[in-house]
């Protein structure tokens, strides 16, 4: 039996001899260190004098050379980081060039002329801030030179176009901004006026708890319940263009109406150019029909008008003048089923009633900054401006969707026209001048999306802003000719188009981003502080009460209301001087944030319809199904790139330099405002803001 080795006594005694072994050596240094001096032997080199300087100076050349190998690799690694920094300076400028220069639309006159403009006044500003930094550095701000007090020889080149600039500025420059700034705060006052009034509108009938009443509602059980004559026959129309992602949520939103099902007939009106997605949306409309919807599909292979035009068309089938009213959803609005419950009881005993109009309510007002500022914009628009238009003046623009008309004020007013892009305001100011009212329903609300891009939000405001002066111009006449009272006139003329169309991008456009930053570079035209920062802040947090949950917002919004001035106001002159781009439509952009988080619920509110029903699953394809397919088109769709705006990187600039300008002036609130609304177009023009795509 063989003995297991002790490897705990071997630690110990290894241990024990390095101990001893490291005291001998501590105790012999000891003794060294207390030995007289004379026993101490000092060892010296061997070789003479002159071999100890070469070998001084072979170790100064070793230590040069070594330097310069150092020196040799520093600047190497300088040079590589040089040129990697330059490489990507001219990618980044390539690339910028190149977003910049290759829009998705073909730029119009408009567009083109205006960009001009903003690149001329650029140079100018650019220029300006450099003459007035000599001059800062010269002492100039302070004793500004005089050409009578010296010549041209005693000042210089530079003192003497600087004296003579101050000449000009002061004596005909200031003056003519002067007055333009006069105009300006004159607009921006009246502007201001009429947004009060709207809010106190508002205040009056939150208080008074106003509201439209109807005559009766509908009730299923009780003495009450309604009866299958108390049901108008309702025709519903879903317009749609290439509603890949939300078609699904709009159909199934409408075909579940609490509604008799023989007293309601749905119309999709697919103008799509995309094959597949014509396929989708059939075999969707299909998918009702077998579960007992009365729902129709209509493509038309000319598509003309645009959705006026759609509209139009469908229309003039026969079968349409056995309906009495027209609900209209845009393809990504989602009404409750209760919808046609809450809005056809207005009608009943108005005969004069036309129109009755729904809140928008948002399902993805969270997803990002944009929508959180657009959000905040239109609370205030169904809150306030349709809320109190429609409780006191009867008239308000109709939005287009949301909304349920009489069609026999549709035919009385002329149906449909193709003339202007804003085919819901044109017919509701025709409607209008016909005698015909309309009922605005604050409290019932319908689900829909907003445009998470720039991109797609752009395109949107410069249909929104270019349409109403393309209506303008054609119905100015109608209007001074038409029956109506003259408060009714003078309400549309001047409240309904000029200040809330017109004046309003005007003075934002050419207060904030044209006459602050000229100022700056000519003090002797005077812009109040309570004109730039005082007044709109008022107005920003009036314009955020309809929306609380949105003040930590309140900075941002002002700053981008102002930042979206220049694409407001380029709409507005090209539907005011008939250009180009006034006419084109493009179908606002839509994601289906919320249709993918409520179809499998629809599936499941549905399966008693279909198990009540002698169909099989298999006969058509399932939601769930679909909605795989969709998702695959939207993989293999094409990448997007993030755009960059060149008339908003152009004022961003103009801004910054005119803040660099303020600074050397001293005005604190000026500087402070044109350097935030500078960085504000620098965010936009980099297309920072809203869905970041790669």
């Amino acid at each position: 039996m063989s003995r297991t080795p002790n490897y705990e006594f071997q630690e110990w005694w290894n241990k024990q001899r390095d101990r001893n072994h490291d005291e001998l050596l501590l105790e012999k240094s000891d003794n060294l260190s207390t030995s007289p001096a004379f026993l101490s032997v000092e060892i010296r080199s061997s070789g003479s004098p002159g071999d100890r300087m070469a070998d001084k100076d072979r170790a100064r050349t070793r230590s040069a050379r070594q330097i310069s190998w150092v020196w040799l690799l520093k600047f190497q690694q300088i040079a590589g980081s040089l040129a990697s920094i330059t490489n990507g300076i001219v990618y980044l400028v390539r690339t910028a060039n190149r977003r910049i220069s290759s829009p998705d639309s073909p730029a119009d006159s408009a567009t083109s002329r205006l960009y001009r403009i903003i690149k001329v006044f650029l140079i100018v500003v650019l220029l300006l801030l450099v003459f007035e930094l000599v001059a800062y550095f010269n002492g100039w701000h302070f004793s500004p030179p005089s050409v009578s007090s010296a010549s041209a020889e005693v000042l210089g080149f530079i003192g003497f176009l600087y004296a003579n600039w101050l000449q000009i500025r002061g004596n005909y420059l200031s003056p003519s901004l002067q007055c333009l700034i006069n105009l300006c705060i004159v607009l921006f006052l009246i502007q201001s006026v009429d947004r009060l009034l709207l809010m106190l509108g508002c205040f009056w009938i939150k208080f008074r708890r106003l509201k439209p009443v109807a005559a009766f509602e509908y009730s299923s059980t009780g003495k009450n319940a309604a009866s299958p004559e108390d049901y108008p026959m309702v025709l519903v129309q879903i317009p749609m263009c290439n509603e890949r992602e939300v078609y699904q949520q709009s159909i199934a939103a409408v075909c579940i109406q609490d509604w008799p099902k023989d007293k309601m007939l749905i119309q999709v009106l697919d103008d799509s150019d995309e094959l597949d997605v014509q396929q989708l949306i059939k075999a969707e409309v299909q998918k009702w029909q077998q579960r007992g919807v009365r729902i129709l599909y209509r493509h038309r292979l000319i598509r003309t008008g645009y959705k006026a035009g759609n509209l139009k068309s469908a229309m003039g089938c026969d079968y349409v003048k056995d309906y009495e009213f027209v609900a209209i959803f845009d393809a990504d609005f989602q009404p409750g089923p209760d919808f046609l419950k809450k809005t056809i009881p207005h009608f009943k005993g108005n005969d004069e009633l036309a129109l009755v109009q729904t809140r928008w309510s948002f399902v993805n007002k969270d997803e990002n900054l944009l929508t959180r500022l657009q959000n905040i914009n239109l609370s205030f628009h169904f809150e306030v401006e349709q809320q109190v238009n429609g409780m006191f003046i009867n008239f308000f623009g109709f939005n287009g969707t949301a909304g349920v008309w009489r069609i026999k004020a549709l035919e009385d007013c002329g149906g449909w026209l193709e003339r202007t892009t804003v085919e819901d305001m044109d017919i509701a100011v025709r409607a209008h001048l016909c005698g015909w009212k309309f009922i605005y329903l604050n409290d019932v609300k319908c689900l829909c999306e907003l445009p998470e891009s720039y991109e797609a939000y752009k395109k949107q405001q410069h249909r929104w802003h270019s349409g109403p002066m393309q209506l303008f111009r054609l119905c100015f006449f109608d209007v001074l000719k038409s029956k109506v009272s003259w408060k009714k006139k003078a309400n549309l003329i001047f409240l309904f188009f000029l200040l809330r169309k017109l004046i309003l991008p005007f003075y934002s456009f050419t207060l904030f981003c044209i006459i602050l930053p000229l100022s700056m570079f000519l003090p002797e035209a005077h812009l109040p502080a309570w004109v730039v920062c005082y007044v709109p802040g008022i107005m920003s947090i009036l314009n955020i009460l309809p929306a609380p949950r949105s003040f930590p917002f309140l900075v941002p919004y002002l700053l981008f209301e102002n930042t979206m001035s220049v694409t407001k106001f380029n709409a507005m002159i090209s539907g005011l001087f008939h250009f180009g781009s006034s006419y084109e439509w493009i179908v606002t952009k839509k994601l289906g944030r919320s249709s993918e988080n409520n179809l499998v619920a629809l599936e499941k509110e549905l399966e008693p319809l279909v198990e009540g029903t002698s169909l099989h699953r298999s006969s058509s394809e399932s939601g769930l199904q679909e909605l795989t397919k969709l998702e695959i088109s939207k993989k293999v769709g094409k990448n997007k790139r993030n755009r960059l705006y060149r008339k908003e990187l152009a004022l961003a600039v103009i801004l910054l330099t005119a803040s660099v300008r303020s600074l050397l002036s001293a005005q604190g609130i000026h500087f402070y405002f044109l350097l935030f609304q500078g960085i504000s177009f620098l965010v936009v023009g980099l297309d920072l803001i809203g869905e970041q795509v790669s």
